[in-house]
């Protein structure tokens, strides 16, 4: 079978597949994560606000998920403890009841307890949050997105798949049965033609282009009814220092009713998100003048903090592939459920969904593609299955609250730290040996692939990143002798930033 699509959904696809012993290949047209499975907001969570929108099903199921990731990969997976401050007391008895709530669903799976935190409390937490009257505790999880993403293809690997980032798809015919795959190398221009019984589609929020490729070569050329409406999410990174926190905060209730985060992560703090609808797919979106200033009036508003343009150290945006539900209502009311359409023999969609929820995705895509594939050689408990580089039972990770180190490599860092070019530091904790590291065990090409996914400088700080990237390409290329697009990387840097005359 063939996975088309390196995002979590499709990564979770391969793992799956090639644990039940299938033949699998797994292409990715740009990079692992490249797309919105690494530009989350970085939680593992079970969905507090899907609760309040009455999706009890979807709630219960990522409630499961979030304590199975939580023990796959415990180094890239974490508890983290989340508070919420009200500004009304009535408000604040319903958060505290709805939360008690969520705590109860998870039952034995719950990571901590839900407590009533009074104002005196709340200063001690987050002295910047104006106007609480009182607050609530609870507890979910968070996860370093584009490294989880790494785990589960090098997983997928080390059971069997073939799996390769940087090739695309160019062409998509049925014939006998089968499907007919053209394929093409984004680095060598090299073709390829592969045979397959099926397909997986799991391009995210650019699905509806593979299924027009599929499709019409199913039946007479037709418009199909689009399967996902897009919408915008931008998050963006100052130091910790301007907001000291080490509990994540959640602003319920923001000027326009949307949820505002403000999450540690990696040593510094990711302020976000909106939730903007749109009509096109870009690689990468840019961010919206009034998403910029929503962010800018809500982190002064409710956290206490006024920014300057040179606070914002990484704005980044990402598109969440949400099932149409055939309406015109805003993103943020759609459900995250996702949606699995078998819509040819041996052809397969999947899209929606979230990142916690990945592996009880991938359970239901084997179960549509049942009628097209042979009853698999063993099962595949992928509940337990440990993904690649998770250190032993026992061992204490490192907390993804702090700073970047060779902790994110799990068990791979011990080897990493004392290779050729670990007293080479290049900076944000990132050494050269790192580097030829990745290059050669963890498919990085491009210095985006190194900067933005194996290590997170881009998205914490891309300044930082825009004068690291010389060195890096130098090295990458000494490495694998493909140009590894240097300028084009030093313009996603200048994206990153925001405009000095902003603030």
């Amino acid at each position: 079978m063939l996975v088309i699509g390196g995002g979590a959904t499709g990564l979770g696809v391969a793992v799956q597949a090639a644990l039940e012993g299938r033949s699998v290949v797994l292409v990715e047209a740009r990079d692992f994560a490249s797309g919105t499975s690494s530009r989350s907001t970085k939680l593992l969570h079970g969905g507090v606000r899907y609760l309040a929108q009455g999706h009890i099903r979807l709630v219960r199921e990522a409630l499961r998920e979030r304590a199975i990731v939580l023990g796959l990969a415990p180094h890239l997976a974490q508890p983290l403890p989340f508070v919420v401050h009200e500004r009304r007391w009535v408000s604040w008895a319903v958060t505290a009841v709805g939360l008690k709530l969520y705590q109860w669903m998870a039952g034995r799976l719950s990571l901590g307890p839900t407590e009533v935190i009074s104002q005196q409390g709340m200063n001690a937490i987050a002295p910047v949050l104006p106007g609480t009257v009182a607050g609530v505790r609870y507890w979910d999880g968070q996860f370093e997105d584009a490294r989880l993403a790494l785990a589960l293809a090098q997983t997928a690997q080390a059971a069997g798949a073939q799996v390769r980032n940087h090739v695309r798809v160019v062409g998509l015919v049925q014939q006998g049965g089968a499907w007919q795959v053209g394929l093409q190398d984004a680095w060598t221009g090299q073709t390829a033609t592969l045979h397959a019984n099926c397909v997986v589609n799991a391009t995210g929020v650019w699905v509806d282009a593979m299924r027009q490729l599929a499709l019409a070569a199913v039946e007479a050329p037709k418009t199909l009814q689009a399967l996902v409406k897009p919408s915008q999410g931008v998050h963006w990174v100052i130091d910790r220092a301007l907001l000291p926190i080490q509990e994540a905060v959640l602003v319920p209730h923001t000027s326009d009713g949307r949820v505002l985060f403000a999450v540690p992560w990696l040593g510094s703090t990711v302020i976000g998100t909106t939730d903007t609808p749109r009509h096109d797919a870009p690689l990468e979106p840019r961010p919206m003048a009034e998403e910029l200033a929503f962010l800018l009036s809500e982190t002064e508003r409710a956290l206490g903090v006024r920014l300057r343009a040179q606070d914002v150290k990484s704005v980044w945006v990402g598109l969440r592939p949400l099932v149409n539900g055939g309406s015109s209502g805003a993103t943020a009311q759609i459900s995250r459920e996702h949606l699995i359409a078998r819509e040819a023999p041996g052809f397969v969609t999947v899209t929606g969904g979230k990142w916690t929820t990945y592996r009880s995705m991938a359970q239901e895509v084997m179960a549509a593609l049942a009628g097209d594939l042979p009853v698999p050689e063993r099962q595949a408990h992928t509940q337990r299955h440990t993904l690649f580089g998770a250190p032993q039972p026992g061992a204490q990770p490192v907390s993804l609250r702090d700073a970047p180190g060779l902790h994110l490599l799990g068990s791979q860092a011990a080897k990493v730290a004392h290779a050729p070019g670990s007293e080479e530091s290049l900076g944000l904790g990132l050494t050269a040996a790192v580097v030829r590291h990745a290059a050669q065990s963890e498919w990085a090409i491009t210095v985006e692939d190194m900067l933005a996914r194996r290590w997170r400088v881009l998205f914490l700080d891309a300044r930082l990143a825009a004068r690291m990237a010389p060195r890096v390409a130098e090295l990458l290329q000494q490495e694998t002798g493909i140009d590894p697009a240097l300028p084009a990387f030093l313009a996603l840097c200048e994206q990153y930033q925001l405009p000095a005359s902003y603030c």
